[in-house]
């Protein structure tokens, strides 16, 4: 408990512009369900949600102190499994051309809120696991391996927003989500459209990611 309460003291101001950037987002949400009397976006809700998860994961691994390798690795890859799920949000912008266009304005705000909330969940989570993982495995190199896990990231956007797969589907549905995985994989050229948007989404986040790096560093 008191590991906790040091992790709060320790992440308050981070923690603050989380629930900020939430409370708007949901206020935006409301005000919009008002005046459109619709409920249309209301799977934005969901969507955050399952954005927390992994940065969830993330204050879980810093309360703990003496967690074992392979403990670690297996909150890694759950982690991994439900990060693109941040990022994924942005997606969400495709919706905007289904709303009323006397609020567009309106519709813009509460996707691109939930949106931006989702971004900063993403690159606070990657870069709590940087530094995890550099603390249980000094030798991997951390700047490859977060350029790599943003690339699966953006995979995983495109198997989420496309082909609509969820993460616990690699539970649930493995023999498909591999199918259709290597299916991209093996014949890139049949499957252009999925590494146009994996490359270019990741290169997306990556841009992002060095922004808010050498921001904090300069702070």
């Amino acid at each position: 408990m008191e590991t906790i309460k040091t992790l709060i003291q320790s992440k308050f101001k981070t923690l603050s512009l989380v629930i900020v950037a939430l409370t708007f987002s949901i206020i935006a949400l409301m005000v919009r369900i008002k005046l459109n009397k619709s409920f249309f976006y209301l799977f934005l809700v969901w969507n955050v949600f399952l954005a927390i998860i992994p940065y969830t994961i993330t204050m879980y691994l810093n309360t703990k102190q003496n967690l074992n390798k392979l403990k670690f690795g297996f909150w890694f890859l759950v982690w991994l499994a439900f990060l693109p799920n941040a990022p994924y949000i942005v997606t969400d912008l495709i919706h905007i051309r289904v709303g009323n266009n006397t609020w567009l304005w309106l519709d813009v705000l509460v996707v691109l809120s939930f949106a931006l909330s989702g971004l900063l969940i993403f690159y606070l989570s990657l870069l709590d696991m940087q530094k995890l993982t550099a603390l249980y495995f000094k030798k991997i190199p951390i700047e490859t391996s977060t350029t790599f896990i943003i690339f699966l990231c953006g995979f995983g956007v495109y198997l989420g927003r496309f082909l609509r797969y969820n993460s616990w589907e690699i539970i649930s549905n493995p023999q498909v989500l591999i199918s259709d995985v290597f299916e991209i994989m093996f014949s890139p050229f049949q499957n252009s459209d999925a590494w146009l948007f994996t490359l270019g989404f990741s290169g997306f986040l990556v841009v992002g990611y060095w922004m808010v790096k050498n921001f904090k560093l300069s702070n």
